[in-house]
C-alpha cells in the first residue's frame, strides 16, 4: 500500500502499526495530491491511503487521478474532517471507505481490512475489475440495481414498496420528478424531468443532478443536497438554470428526504417546474426597482421634483430638500419662481423656461438660485415637459444640480493661468535684464582691461629700461621715465578707485551724495591737468562766469572731466584735428586775445556732410562724425575730395558712421554734467550744435 498525508508524524505512527498487524506493507510515502498520482504510477498499490486536506492538491482532486493512472487500486480515504458529506463525495469519485483520523490508531489495519473485503465482494479482489463508478458511501448509501430501486442497505424493502405505489403517478406526472441518491445521483427520472433538462432518461441515470445546473445554480443545489444529508432540514426548494438548453431557462427545484419504517433516510425525492416566465416577469420588476432604488439614493447631489402646468410644486424629493432648504410641507403647492433672484422673476423668467420647455420638450441652463435661507448657488437645471399616454401635458419634471463648487474650482484654475502666464512675462523681463546685466558686465572688463593696458606697459616698460640702462641714460631721461611711472601708477590708483566704487555701488554698499558743482572750478582743475602734461600749449577755459552743473557726484565729475581732457590733449584724435584761432578767458581769468593757440580742436570731414561752423572759431564740425583733420580746417561747402585732401581724413564706410574719437570721452563728463558744454573749449567736439552721443 501506499500512505499519503502531509502531517509527517501522522505518516509514521500510521506506517508503524501497518508493519506492526503484519498485514499491510507500506512500499511509499508521498505529501501531496501530486504525490499520491505519481506513486500510484509507480508501485500500482493495492491499496492507498489518501489524507483529504493537502497542499497543492488536496484527496478529493487527486483520488480520480489516482484510480486513472492504477485501475486496480483501492482507494480509502483518511481525514481528520467530519464524514458526513465528505464520505459520500469520496464514494462518488470511486474511493471504498472513509476513515475518520479520531478513531484509535490501533484500529486503522482492522478498518483497511474490513473495506477490502467489502469492496472484493462487490467487483472481485484488486485487479479483478475496475473501481464500481455508483459504489455509495460505506455502510451508509449505495446505487440501486437495474429495477430502479436505490437507497442504502438494509432498506430495499421499503423503497420498493414505495416505488411500486407511486410508479404511475411517477410516470405519467406533468411536473418533473426524480429519486437520488442522499449524494444526489438520480436514480430514476420521469419523461417531464427529461424534457425540462433537455435530457433523455438514460442520461440522467446515474448523473449528479448538480452538473445538470448551470452555475451558480450547482452550488446552490449541492448545498441543498449537504443539508439534507445531513439531517438540517427535511425539504429544501433551489432554483437553477438549466446548462444545456440554448435559451435561458429556470427551473424551481423542491428536494425532499424519504425515511424508512425505522426513520432511517433512504433517498431524495425531487420535483422540478418551469419558472422562466415567471422569473423574466420578476426580472423586470426587480430591474426597475433598482433603478428606482438608484435613482433614490442618487438624489443627494440632485433636486428632483415635478411641476404641475401652471409651475407649482407637486413633488418634493431629499436632494431638494438639501440642495434648497425647503421641506416637502413648505414648498409643495408653491410657484417655483421662488427659487430664482428678485431681477429673474421680474423678468418673468421662470414662466420663460416652462414656455420653451413645453414647446421644445425640454429647457436646461445654467445660473443663480436662491435657497431658503437667502444664500446663492450656481445651478444646472434641466426642466422637460412630460405627457401622459395619451398626449395630454401633464407637468414638468425638473432637475437642479448644484455646481457652484466647480464653477469656483473654475474661475482659480482660470486665476491660475493668468497668474502664471504673468509670472512667465516677469520671468522674461528679469531674464532680459539680467542678459543686458551680463552684457554691460562682459563691456565693463573689457574696457577696464584696456585701460589697465597702458599705464601696466608704461610701468613694465619704464622699469625694465632703468633696470637695464641706468648707467647710459641721462639724468632728464631718468627723471622723465621715474615720471612716466608715477603718472601710470597715479592713472592705476585712479582706477582701482573707480574699480572699487563699481563694486561698492553693485553691492549697495555706497550711499551717493549729489551735489551742484561749479563748472568752472571742475574746467580749470581739468586744464592745470593738460597744462603740466602740455607746457608748450597754452591752454583755455572758456565757461560762461557763475555756471553750476546739476546735483552729482563731484570727485567722480572732476575724476572723468580731467582725464578726459588730458587724454584728448595729450593724443589728438586718430580722425585729426586742428587748432583753430579764438578769443577765450584764461585759466587765470583775464581775457585772451587772438591769435593764440589753445588746445582748440574744430573738425571737418570728407563724408560730404555740410559742415557746421562754431562760433568763433575758422574751423568747422562735421554733423555727421565731429572730427577734422589735418592742419588746416577746411572752409564750408568744400568739396568731399577737396577736404580730403586738405585735411587728410578719409571717409567713413556710411553716412552715419563715425570713426574712433578720444575726444569722445568728454561725453562721460558731460553725462555726469549737461552744463559741460563749455568743455568744447578744451577740445572742440561735440560742437554746441551737434547732440552729445551718448557712450556710457
Amino acid at each position: 500500500m501506499v500512505l499519503v498525508d502531509d502531517a509527517p508524524t501522522v505518516r509514521s505512527l500510521v506506517r508503524t502499526h501497518l508493519r506492526l498487524s503484519g498485514r499491510f506493507a507500506v512500499v511509499g510515502e508521498g505529501v501531496t495530491g501530486h504525490d499520491a498520482v505519481a506513486l500510484a504510477r509507480q508501485h500500482r498499490p493495492d491499496l492507498v491511503l489518501l489524507d483529504v486536506s493537502m497542499p497543492e492538491m488536496d484527496g478529493l482532486e487527486a483520488l480520480p487521478r489516482v484510480l486513472a493512472a492504477s485501475p486496480g487500486t483501492r482507494v480509502v480515504l483518511f481525514s481528520g474532517f467530519d464524514r458526513r458529506g465528505l464520505a459520500e463525495r469520496g464514494a462518488d469519485l470511486g474511493a471504498i471507505g472513509f476513515i475518520e483520523k479520531s478513531v484509535d490508531v490501533a484500529d486503522v489495519a482492522d478498518r483497511l481490512t474490513a473495506l477490502m473485503a467489502a469492496a472484493d465482494e462487490r467487483t472481485g479482489p484488486p485487479g479483478a475489475a475496475g473501481p464500481s463508478g455508483d459504489a455509495g458511501a460505506t455502510g451508509t448509501a449505495g446505487a440501486a440495481g437495474a429495477a430502479g430501486q436505490a437507497g442504502p442497505s438494509g432498506a430495499a424493502g421499503d423503497l420498493g414498496e414505495d416505488l411500486e405505489q407511486f410508479r404511475e403517478v411517477f410516470e405519467d406526472a406533468a411536473i418533473g420528478m426524480a429519486t437520488m441518491t442522499l449524494t444526489g445521483h438520480v436514480v430514476r427520472a420521469n419523461r417531464a424531468l427529461a424534457a425540462l433538462l433537455d435530457r433523455t432518461v438514460e442520461e440522467l441515470v446515474g448523473a449528479d443532478y448538480a452538473e445538470v445546473a448551470a452555475p451558480p445554480g450547482d452550488d446552490d443545489v449541492r448545498d441543498v443536497v449537504r443539508r439534507l444529508h445531513a439531517g438540517d432540514v427535511e425539504v429544501s426548494r433551489v432554483e437553477h438554470e438549466v446548462a444545456r438548453t440554448g435559451a435561458r431557462r429556470v427551473l424551481a427545484a423542491t428536494v425532499a428526504v424519504v425515511r424508512g419504517a425505522a426513520g432511517r433516510p433512504m433517498y431524495l425525492f425531487l420535483q422540478a417546474q418551469d419558472v422562466t416566465e415567471q422569473r423574466e416577469a420578476d426580472e423586470r420588476l426587480r430591474l426597475s426597482e433598482e433603478r428606482f432604488r438608484l435613482l433614490v439614493e442618487a438624489v443627494e447631489d440632485y433636486a428632483i421634483f415635478m411641476l404641475d402646468p401652471q409651475g407649482l410644486v407637486a413633488s418634493w424629493n431629499a436632494g431638494a430638500q438639501r440642495i434648497k432648504g425647503y421641506t416637502a410641507a413648505e414648498i409643495v403647492g408653491e410657484h417655483f419662481r421662488r427659487f430664482y433672484p428678485a431681477e429673474r422673476q421680474a423678468e418673468r423668467h421662470p414662466e420663460h423656461e416652462l414656455g420653451i420647455a413645453l414647446r421644445d420638450g425640454h429647457y436646461e441652463e445654467e445660473g443663480w438660485r436662491v435657497r431658503k435661507d437667502g444664500s446663492v448657488l450656481w445651478a444646472n437645471v434641466v426642466i422637460t415637459a412630460v405627457h401622459d399616454t395619451t398626449g395630454r401635458h401633464v407637468g414638468f419634471a425638473k432637475v437642479t444640480r448644484d455646481i457652484t463648487e466647480r464653477r469656483d474650482a473654475t474661475e482659480e484654475r482660470e486665476a491660475a493661468a493668468r497668474s502664471h502666464a504673468t509670472a512667465k512675462d516677469e520671468l522674461e523681463v528679469m531674464n532680459a535684464r539680467l542678459l543686458r546685466a551680463a552684457e554691460d558686465q562682459a563691456h565693463f572688463l573689457a574696457v577696464t582691461a584696456h585701460e589697465l593696458r597702458s599705464p601696466v606697459t608704461v610701468l613694465a616698460g619704464s622699469a625694465d629700461t632703468l633696470s637695464r640702462y641706468w648707467r647710459r641714460l641721462a639724468d632728464d631721461e631718468r627723471t622723465e621715465l621715474f615720471e612716466g611711472m608715477a603718472s601710470s601708477a597715479a592713472r592705476l590708483r585712479r582706477l582701482f578707485g573707480d574699480l572699487l566704487t563699481a563694486a561698492r555701488l553693485e553691492a549697495g554698499a555706497v550711499a551717493l551724495a549729489p551735489a551742484r558743482v561749479d563748472v568752472d572750478d571742475v574746467l580749470v582743475t581739468a586744464a592745470a591737468a593738460v597744462r603740466a602734461t602740455r607746457a608748450a600749449d597754452d591752454v583755455v577755459v572758456d565757461v560762461p562766469p557763475g555756471s553750476r552743473c546739476a546735483p552729482t557726484v563731484t570727485g567722480s565729475l572732476r575724476r572723468s572731466t580731467t582725464c578726459s581732457a588730458t587724454r584728448c590733449a595729450t593724443a589728438p584724435p586718430r580722425c585729426g584735428c586742428v587748432p583753430a584761432p579764438t578769443a577765450r578767458r584764461s585759466s587765470s581769468g583775464s581775457p585772451t586775445a587772438a591769435p593764440v593757440s589753445p588746445r582748440r580742436w574744430s573738425r571737418a570731414c570728407s563724408t560730404g556732410s555740410r559742415p557746421e561752423p562754431d562760433a568763433g572759431a575758422r574751423g568747422s564740425a562735421c554733423s555727421s562724425c565731429g572730427s577734422s583733420r589735418g592742419r588746416t580746417a577746411a572752409r564750408p561747402g568744400t568739396s568731399p575730395a577737396a577736404a580730403s585732401r586738405l585735411t587728410g581724413h578719409r571717409a567713413p564706410a556710411g553716412p552715419r558712421s563715425r570713426s574712433r574719437c578720444r575726444a569722445r570721452d568728454l561725453c562721460r563728463a558731460r553725462d555726469l554734467c549737461p552744463a559741460l558744454t563749455g568743455a568744447a573749449s578744451l577740445t572742440g567736439w561735440p560742437p554746441p550744435t551737434a547732440p552729445v552721443p551718448h557712450t556710457g
